[in-house]
């Protein structure tokens, strides 16, 4: 006879009955971006010096995506716990394009400042 699987719940919020952990999984992967773009961040806070106010861009760019990511993380958990409560969890396509917009705009703007500066 198979057991059912007991409600997960974090930090208070309602409990669901996957096994796999999806949504915590899902949270970190999204916390572990956010520490990249705050690491990033404190790489392209090192350059202000040397190329001023365009590298200060870059570091205000990367901290509004990693609070961006901050304040939408138990968003996208309750929703993905919600989503699987009722066989159907929606992906964060719009999120996740911003944030791809963003790296990619983040490299090439880095690339500019080392190439041209």
């Amino acid at each position: 006879m198979r057991r059912l699987a007991q409600p997960v719940s974090v930090a208070g919020l309602r409990g669901h009955q996957d096994a796999g952990l999806q949504p915590e999984r899902t949270l970190l992967a999204w916390r572990r971006t956010l520490f990249s773009l705050v690491g990033a961040s404190m790489l392209f806070l090192r350059w202000v010096p040397q190329h001023g106010p365009f590298a200060a861009s870059l570091v205000a760019l990367a901290l509004l995506a990693g609070g961006g990511i901050w304040l939408g993380q138990w968003r996208h958990y309750r929703i993905n716990v919600e989503g699987i409560s009722q066989n159907r969890a929606p992906s964060p396509v719009l999120e996740i394009l911003a944030l791809g917009g963003t790296a990619c705009a983040l490299g090439g703007l880095g690339l500019y400042v080392v190439a041209a500066f």
